[in-house]
């Protein structure tokens, strides 16, 4: 009798987690107000730039690819996709799984800039094992490319690209000791090396400058503290300093314990300043919020008096914007990958297609131990306060060691997924790869998989249905963790093989649509 009440309690308890409304969360008030976060996930190291009418935001997006993610917006609050700066990673054979994984390493602290009809997006990437670091500019004429990639010798770390009004072309780039390297005019090589320009053991880990110039002064924002930060504005007559000093922001009220650093700021139209400056929420990611900036004795002041706004009035009057949000469910009618979806790694495309069957997304299957090391894997962000992800799946075309589902990834991962054995399929819930529970399939052509996930608590469920009408919880929570340090969890679509003896002998699913 307890056992059948536990079970009866905690399946009370998963229906109750799954009957929620999920909505992507939206900063938009509807009544010329906005409330932060600016977007509810993972969206690191920000910085904006405004041509004309629009605004370009850009994030970090380490070794997820496509890399360098921008969005578009008119009124700064409301977002959408809009592309990615690099198409794929080809520097290393890692970042195709092959020798190794690149986990942490690709685009870091991407810099936008828009100068002379080209846009400009500068990053770096971090030392690896046998690998130095470096440092890239992609530049197109258009927003939605082509790019084009220049890789550089150098390793300018968390880089702030700066257009000067003399024509010289400058990157702000260190941690705690910063320097300026002066680019050539077309920003693709280095004409004058690095030269130092402030060290202050004060602020520790100084990093993620971002350069800008008001009023013939030289003012380079960037963020020390880590998590815990705070933003810190060095000010000079001249682009190689002497610079003071000033903490222009310390809080963490909407947040306690992590506070609001890193980021960029961009001038309206109307003469206004703003700052889109991100704060640590745990594996649900380094979120933005959208700051107004006082200049207080020449000093850019991001939020009021000393704190981040909670609420605010929306930054462009005059322009009304229909309430938009970064999509996330897919149909896949396309026979192009949606703008939310990233691989984990590069993709094989010999073994992924939208047009083989039409209406859906064929992943087919790879050899890989787990799912740590799965070729293809098709990943988009989850979002606080919470958000559910549902899929449905044909199985039919699985053989023998496939294993495909939906998981929420990151260190630790769990998922819920199909795999055949002798060809049996079995429905089974894996955390962190042990496997928690099985449910034997009979019959099923179809399956329809779901995950929740809340940022109270970090924490995931899983639940299946072989009607796509009722689900049943399956195995246990996963507790959400950040084991791949600065990147956030992620809903994950996949379909591996543990035992293949050729490349070509794995199987294939169909997904028919992933919704949120």
């Amino acid at each position: 009798m307890k056992r059948m009440l536990a079970l009866s309690a905690l399946l009370l308890c998963f229906t109750t987690t799954f009957s929620q409304t999920s909505k992507s969360w939206t900063p938009d008030l509807g009544n010329g107000h906005f409330t932060n976060p600016l977007m509810w996930g993972d969206w690191p190291d920000p910085d904006i730039i405004r041509v004309d009418d629009k605004f370009y935001f850009i994030s970090t997006s380490m070794h997820y690819v496509p890399g360098c993610p921008i969005a578009v917006s008119r009124d700064l609050v409301n977002w959408e996709m809009n592309g990615y700066a690099v198409s794929r990673y080809d520097e290393d054979p890692r970042y195709d799984m092959k020798g190794g994984d690149m986990y942490l390493s690709g685009s870091w602290a991407a810099t936008i800039r828009y100068h002379d009809s080209t846009f400009y997006v500068g990053f770096c990437t971090p030392k690896m094992e046998g690998k130095e670091g470096h440092f890239s500019i992609c530049t197109a004429k258009k927003i939605n490319g082509p790019w084009t990639r220049t890789i550089f010798n150098e390793y300018l770390y968390d880089p702030g690209l700066f257009f000067d009004d003399n024509g010289k072309v400058y990157v702000a780039h260190g941690q705690q000791t910063l320097y300026i390297t002066e680019l050539n005019s077309d920003a693709k090589s280095v004409k004058v090396p690095q030269r130092k320009i402030y060290d202050n053991p004060g602020f520790p880990y100084l990093e993620g400058s971002h350069l800008y110039k008001v009023n013939n002064k030289y003012y380079l924002l960037g963020s020390t503290g880590g998590t815990a930060g705070r933003e810190v504005c060095l000010r000079s007559d001249s682009i190689y300093g002497p610079y003071e000093s000033k903490v222009v922001i310390q809080d963490d009220h909407t947040y306690p314990g992590n506070g609001l650093h890193q980021g960029g700021m961009v001038q309206l139209k109307d003469g206004s300043w703003w700052f889109i400056i991100m704060q640590d929420r745990g594996p649900i990611g380094r979120v933005p919020n959208l700051e107004p900036v006082t200049w207080v004795d020449g000093w850019p002041m991001p939020g009021k008096n000393g704190m981040g706004v909670d609420t605010f009035q929306k930054p462009v009057v005059g322009v009304t914007c229909p309430i938009t949000v970064p999509a996330s469910s897919d149909e896949f009618n396309s026979a192009e990958l949606a703008l939310q979806w990233q691989w984990n790694h590069n993709p094989d495309n010999s073994k992924w297609s939208l047009t083989e069957r039409p209406g859906y997304l064929r992943l087919k299957a790879g050899k890989a131990s787990k799912l740590l090391y799965a070729i293809n894997t098709l990943s988009q962000r989850v979002e606080g306060p919470y958000s559910e992800g549902t899929v449905e799946m044909d199985i039919s075309g699985m053989k023998d060691g496939d294993i495909a589902g939906l998981g929420i990834f990151q260190i630790p991962y769990a998922y819920v997924a199909v795999q055949q054995t002798n060809g049996r399929k079995k429905i089974i819930m894996a955390n962190n790869d042990s496997t928690v529970a099985i449910v034997n399939l009979k019959g099923n052509n179809k399956i329809w998989f779901k995950s929740y996930v809340r940022e109270k608590g970090f924490v995931a469920t899983f639940a299946y249905s072989t009607n796509g009408k009722h689900f049943i919880p399956i195995g246990n929570e996963l507790k959400m963790g950040l084991g791949l340090d600065w990147t956030a969890n992620r809903f994950a679509l996949f379909n591996f093989n543990t035992s293949l003896s050729t490349p070509a002998a794995g199987g294939c699913v169909d997904i028919n649509w992933f919704r949120r």
